[in-house]
């Protein structure tokens, strides 16, 4: 059987397309521009845009010989290389379109939980457009509407509850709604079970664990699993939340993928809980707990390196932007006289002030290299470059810095090792 995966390169899509795989299915994983150089080694896979490949033609070339179609594509919200209404509503329906035309009748569509209740974002809005669209047409389709999937995977929310879990002090959100969480292997497996020859067509179906947790309740179950005592928990205020949301929608804006976003802050007020009895009565599956299904899984010191890191990573890549970005500006400003006599001092002469000008361009330029995500990992070898370049430009012309006090070429040591150390977290997936 050959299946095709929308959005493979994901929590949920990658998890099925391993699981298709084991079970001896030929697997097509779609996946973004630029993403298949990281193959997981699972079956063909094809680089799509989903916000360009809106007509059915787009499709047909890949549908050749695909008995099913599994679609997990999903973006949190609008923003640079992302779009809610090309992801969830126009890509999918020339998909769609394209399965009709065929004669791909089986398409499992995964949405979100409780879509149809309200949509106060552009998320929740175009997921239910998109269901809508594949309701309209002729295929044998099953909707899943998941609740807040969580998995070994270090995704979107299952990262962002790992990492809370790690703070000592956990700062509780406001309006928070209760989380019906489920398990990653819960949904992995229904996706396997619908796609048996057998399996009923043309329903919606809410997945979901078996208890209403609060945001709370979910952070302290993986606090216990890595090992950790009870956070003392405070509460953010108002104020202070919108704050945090809109850093997030400026990490957004600059290509970083936060899940902290006004979008979240929007659809977590609703939460996540539905009714999953008809998923259980067509599935027979019993959905694990949170703890229970955590005990199954021993805890590594990579779960914990990770926690603790998941949260210092923005702090790391803003403190690394900030300071090359200020160290231009102070150049420029309040300590261009300093610079110039420095450089007065190698023996620069004319020189000098162009050197002091040059420098500090340069350091910007780097600086805002590493604050977006689509030229991070540039900034960040250019700034290994430039300070490399510093210490041995240094060494030849002023030596004697190396024995002052403050140690000024001392410091770019551990400054480089930082830079590395933040080369090494820079994926997100």
């Amino acid at each position: 059987m050959k299946v095709l995966v929308v959005g493979a390169s994901g929590l949920i899509g990658s998890a099925i397309g391993a699981r298709l795989h084991e079970r001896g299915m030929d697997v097509v994983r779609v996946v973004g521009p630029g993403s298949a150089s990281r193959s997981n080694g699972i079956g063909e896979a094809v680089e799509i845009d989903l916000a360009r490949a809106v007509r059915p033609e787009d499709w047909m070339p890949h549908l050749s010989g695909v008995a099913a179609v599994v679609n997990c594509a999903g973006t949190l919200q609008d923003g640079p290389g992302e779009d809610t209404s090309a992801v969830h509503l126009r890509g999918p329906s020339a998909l769609f379109q394209a399965c009709e035309q065929k004669g791909v009748s089986r398409v499992i569509h995964f949405s979100a939980m409780g879509v149809e209740k309200e949509q106060p974002s552009s998320f929740s809005r175009t997921k239910f457009e998109g269901d809508k669209a594949l309701m309209a047409r002729d295929l044998d389709w099953v909707i899943l509407r998941p609740s807040v999937v969580l998995g070994p995977g270090a995704f979107g929310a299952s990262a962002l509850f790992r990492g809370l879990a790690a703070l000592p002090v956990l700062p509780l959100m406001p309006n928070t709604g209760m989380l019906q969480v489920v398990r990653l292997e819960d949904v992995v497996r229904t996706v396997e079970i619908l796609l048996s020859p057998n399996a009923p067509a043309r329903l919606v179906l809410e997945v979901a664990g078996p208890e209403a947790l609060s945001f709370q309740d979910v952070v302290s179950a993986y606090r216990r699993w890595l090992g950790w005592g009870a956070a003392r928990v405070v509460k953010v205020s108002p104020a202070v939340a919108a704050v945090l949301y809109k850093l997030s929608d400026l990490a957004g804006a600059l290509g970083w993928r936060p899940p902290t976003r006004s979008t979240a802050q929007k659809e977590i007020v609703r939460g996540a809980v539905g009714d999953i009895r008809p998923w259980v009565e067509v599935t027979g599956i019993q959905p694990s707990g949170l703890s229970e299904a955590l005990a199954r899984t021993p805890v590594s010191v990579q779960e914990r390196w990770f926690a603790k890191l998941y949260l210092l990573k923005p702090v790391i890549f803003g403190v690394l932007s900030l300071f090359w970005i200020s160290t231009g500006i102070v150049s420029l400003t309040i300590g261009y006289d300093i610079g110039v006599d420095l450089m007065l001092r190698t023996g620069a002469g004319s020189l000098a002030s162009p050197s002091v000008v040059a420098g500090a361009i340069a350091d910007i330029v780097i600086g805002v290299a590493i604050a977006f995500r689509r030229t991070s990992r540039v900034g960040l070898y250019g700034a290994v470059g430039m300070s490399l370049f510093y210490a041995i430009a240094g060494t030849i012309l002023l030596p004697e810095m190396w024995s002052e006090p403050l140690g000024p070429l001392m410091k770019i040591w551990p400054i480089i090792v930082l830079h590395l150390a933040a080369l090494a977290i820079i994926e997100e997936r």
